[in-house]
C-alpha cells in the first residue's frame, strides 16, 4: 500500500487540529545538513530537571517483581524478569515467567491483556491533570514528558490514525488523556513534550522479547507499520505542538524522519528532539538509569524511575525506591555535567499518585526551593567535582559571576573546604537557605569557608562563592 492510500484510508487527509503556528524565524529542509543547523534552545539548558510519566494500560495490573536496576541485572534474565511493569504484555508472552504466573493466578489464562482498558478508562474520568501539573510545578520541574503510545499499541489520545491490526480490541483511550494533560502543564508555566514508541509496537507482532538480540528484531519493518508511525508522529505534532520529541527504542527504516524532523521545527521552533530513532541526528543523547562520569559538550538527558520501574508497580517499597539524599545527590550530579534529569513518576490506572512517589517528589521540591539558584539556568564549571579533605563528594555549577559548590554529605563541624582552588581578594560566600555569615580564608592549596553558626540540616548543603575562585592544577 502506498503512502497517499494508506493516508487516505486512515483519515489524515482529514484532520483538522485547530491550531495557528507562529511562523519560525527560517524554515527547516528535510536534509541532515539543514537540520543540524537547529540549535537546543536555552529553556531545555536551563530547565535541568523534568517529570517523565508512564501510564497505560500496564497501570492496572501494576506488577512486575522487583529484580533490580537496569544495568545491574544480567541481560540473560532481563526480560524474563522484567522490572519494568510497563513491559507486562511482552513479559506475559513468556510462558513460565514471574508475570506469566502472577497474571494466570489474578486474571485467569483467558484474560486478555487488552481488556485492561475498561477498567483504565473508568478510572481515567476521574482524574484531575491540573492536580498533576500543580505537583510537577511545586516539584520545581521546567517540562514533562508524557507516554502517548507505549510499546502495547495503546494510545492515550483520540487518534484518527486506526491501528490495522487492532482485530475489535480497544486499542485507544476515551479521553484525550495527551490533551488534558498538555493544556494543564502549558497553563501552570510549564513545557511539554510527548513520548511515542516509534520502534516497538507489540500489536504488530505476537512474539515476545527474549533477549537483546530479539529487542532490535521486534522493530516492525513493514510499509504498513512505518507509514502508520509517521502518521501518528505528524497527528502529534499537529495536533499538541510538543516541545520535545521522546521517541524509543529505534524506528522502522522506511519511515520518514527527515521529513518529520523538518515539520516538527518547522512548527515548534524551540523544540527539541531525542536520539532514540535510529539516526546519526538529534539535539541531545538519554542515557537510561544511568549518567555520564564527565562534563559532556553535548546537551544530555538522564531518565529513570524513582523505583526500579516506570509505570506503577504496586509491590515496589523503599527498598526498590530511591531515598531522597540520593535522589537530590543524582540530580546535582547530573546538572554538573550538562545533563537534565528526567524522574519517572508512575501513577494508579486513575490517575492516583502512590504515597512513596509523592513523598520523594515534595523531598526534592522542598530542596530546590532552597537550592534551585545553584541549578536552574546553570552551566558546568571548569571541573563538575572534587573531593573534600574530609571525603565528602563535592559538585560544581556556575551562574552569572557566581560559582555554587553542592556538598553531597554533611561536613564535620561547620567548615566547608573546597580542595585545590584559590579565592580573589574581595570574595564573598553564602550558604544558601541561611543569613549566616561565612568567612573566606586560604589553607594551602584548599579554599576554606567557615560558617558563623551551625549549617542547615538536609540534604545537600550549597555554598554560593562571588566571583568564581580559580582552580589549582
Amino acid at each position: 500500500m502506498n503512502r497517499r492510500k494508506f493516508n487516505s484510508l486512515i483519515g489524515l487527509g482529514a484532520l483538522s487540529t485547530g491550531h495557528a503556528f507562529a511562523a519560525p524565524a527560517r524554515k527547516f529542509e528535510p536534509t541532515w545538513d539543514s537540520l543540524d543547523t537547529h540549535k537546543v534552545p536555552e529553556w531545555f539548558q536551563d530547565a535541568k530537571f523534568g517529570i517523565f510519566i508512564h501510564w497505560g494500560l500496564y497501570s492496572v495490573p501494576a506488577w512486575a517483581p522487583p529484580t533490580g536496576e537496569l544495568g545491574k541485572v544480567d541481560w540473560t534474565k532481563w526480560f524474563e524478569d522484567n522490572p519494568y511493569a510497563e513491559w507486562y504484555l511482552n513479559s506475559l508472552r513468556i510462558t513460565g515467567s514471574p508475570t506469566y504466573e502472577h497474571h494466570i493466578k489474578t486474571y485467569g489464562k483467558n484474560f486478555d491483556y487488552y481488556q485492561f482498558a475498561g477498567k483504565f478508562n473508568e478510572g481515567t474520568q476521574q482524574w484531575r491533570p491540573e492536580q498533576w501539573a500543580a505537583l510537577f510545578r511545586k516539584t520545581g520541574a521546567r517540562y514533562a514528558v508524557l507516554t502517548t503510545k507505549h510499546h502495547d499499541g495503546f494510545r492515550l489520545w483520540p487518534s484518527k490514525v486506526q491501528n490495522p491490526h487492532a482485530n475489535g480490541r480497544q486499542l485507544s483511550a476515551k479521553r484525550d488523556l495527551v490533551g488534558d494533560l498538555t493544556s494543564a502543564v502549558r497553563a501552570s508555566g510549564l513545557k511539554m513534550g510527548l513520548y511515542y514508541s516509534g520502534g516497538l509496537d507489540w500489536t504488530f507482532t505476537s512474539q515476545p522479547i527474549r533477549n537483546r538480540k530479539d529487542l532490535m528484531d521486534r522493530v516492525p519493518q513493514s510499509e504498513e507499520y512505518a507509514h502508520y508511525a509517521d502518521a501518528h508522529w505528524r497527528e502529534l505534532i499537529d495536533r499538541y505542538q510538543p516541545s520535545v520529541l521522546w521517541n524509543d527504542i529505534s524506528y522502522p527504516k522506511l519511515g520518514q524522519i527527515p521529513q518529520i524532523f523538518a515539520q516538527y521545527y518547522n512548527t515548534v521552533p524551540d523544540g527539541v528532539i531525542n536520539n532514540r530513532f535510529g539516526v546519526p541526528f538529534s539535539d541531545y543523547t538519554t542515557p537510561e538509569y544511568a549518567k555520564y562520569d564527565k562534563i559532556t559538550q553535548k546537551k544530555w538527558e538522564s531518565c529513570r524511575g524513582l523505583g526500579f520501574s516506570f509505570g506503577y508497580n504496586q509491590v515496589e517499597g523503599p527498598e526498590q525506591v530511591i531515598a531522597p539524599d540520593k535522589l537530590v545527590a543524582l540530580l546535582v550530579d547530573i546538572v554538573s555535567k550538562n545533563g537534565n534529569l528526567l524522574l519517572n513518576i508512575g501513577p494508579k490506572y486513575n490517575g492516583a499518585i502512590s504515597d512513596i512517589q509523592l513523598d520523594r517528589l515534595h523531598k526534592l521540591g522542598a530542596w530546590l526551593d532552597t537550592n534551585g539558584e545553584g541549578i536552574f539556568g546553570s552551566r558546568p564549571w571548569t571541573r563538575p567535582s572534587a573531593t573534600a579533605p574530609d571525603g565528602t563528594d563535592v559538585r560544581f555549577t556556575r551562574k552569572g559571576d557566581s560559582l555554587y559548590a553542592f556538598f553531597l554529605a554533611r561536613p564535620r563541624g561547620e567548615t566547608l573546604t573546597l580542595p585545590s582552588m584559590r579565592a580573589a581578594e574581595g570574595t564573598t560566600a553564602r550558604i544558601l537557605g541561611t543569613s549566616l555569615a561565612v568567612s573566606i580564608s586560604q589553607r594551602g592549596k584548599d579554599l576554606v569557608l567557615a560558617s558563623q553558626g551551625p549549617l542547615p540540616a538536609g540534604y545537600a548543603i550549597t555554598a554560593r562563592i562571588t566571583p568564581p575562585p580559580s582552580p589549582i592544577a
